[in-house]
């Protein structure tokens, strides 16, 4: 939950079930990667797979079992409402950046159809969002930006949408709003209060990168040997076997 502007979510039973919901270097490995231990993981390794388990297991509140979801199709995104220039160049580098991190076959794009769209993204107002998706009239009015996604009974993500205020928040908050949301909907979905910089922090931030760390965590749940329905134990098992994987 953070602070300022709440982080809500709701459970809610559709055809597939769904949730809601409401950094900096970039590719280099922080210090700490010497001493592997009894796996052969370094510092930071370790590091690595305890975030995994904090964010990519299940949902902050709800029901939902803890274990790994994914997208195993395409995310095809139709863009809403009145995003400004610096918002629609902003997302297709959010995209193109997790495009760069998924090796599983995984790939955001945009469309023009919404006909042809699974995910759905809304620049406005609260109340203009909640028009569209009655069921978060409460959750907007405390939050400035909310996700939601949905999974089938495989639990496989396979649909969502989300918003971004326009009005309440200011253009850095914005941006930040965009990629925090588009990114938790990946899949990894859980706050944490472990890293400052992560855009996934619990506590209010306007961080527009991802944090190294960040980029790992897209890396391995979109990794080719990464499977859905992993619990907490399971997950390690796996996590361990493709860090240490020559």
């Amino acid at each position: 939950m953070k602070t300022f502007y709440y982080k809500l979510f709701a459970l809610l039973f559709i055809v597939t079930l769904t949730f809601s919901s409401c950094s900096s270097d970039d590719s280099t490995e922080p210090d700490g990667m010497e001493n592997p231990d009894e796996n052969g993981l370094t510092d930071y390794q370790k590091d690595v797979v305890t975030y995994f388990k904090e964010v990519a297991l299940g949902f902050e509140f709800g029901n939902a079992s803890r274990i790994t979801r994914k997208w195993n199709t395409d995310m095809k995104i139709f863009v809403d409402g009145t995003p400004s220039t610096a918002l629609r160049d902003e997302l297709d580098r959010i995209i193109a950046e997790i495009n760069a991190l998924t090796t599983d076959g995984f790939m955001i794009e945009i469309v023009q159809d919404q006909n042809e769209s699974n995910y759905f993204i809304f620049f406005g107002s609260g109340n203009d969002y909640a028009s569209i998706y009655p069921d978060q009239s409460s959750f907007v009015v405390n939050n400035w930006g909310l996700f939601s996604v949905f999974w089938n009974g495989n639990n496989e993500l396979n649909g969502g949408h989300m918003y971004v205020d326009i009005v309440r928040a200011n253009e850095a908050a914005q941006k930040h709003l965009l990629r925090e949301e588009l990114t938790q909907s990946l899949g990894l979905a859980r706050d944490s209060s472990r890293y400052q910089d992560s855009i996934f922090q619990a506590a209010w931030t306007t961080t527009n990168e991802y944090a190294t760390i960040d980029t790992d965590l897209i890396r391995l749940l979109y990794h080719p040997e990464m499977e859905i329905g992993l619990d907490d134990t399971t997950v390690e098992t796996l996590l361990i076997a493709i860090l240490t994987a020559p």
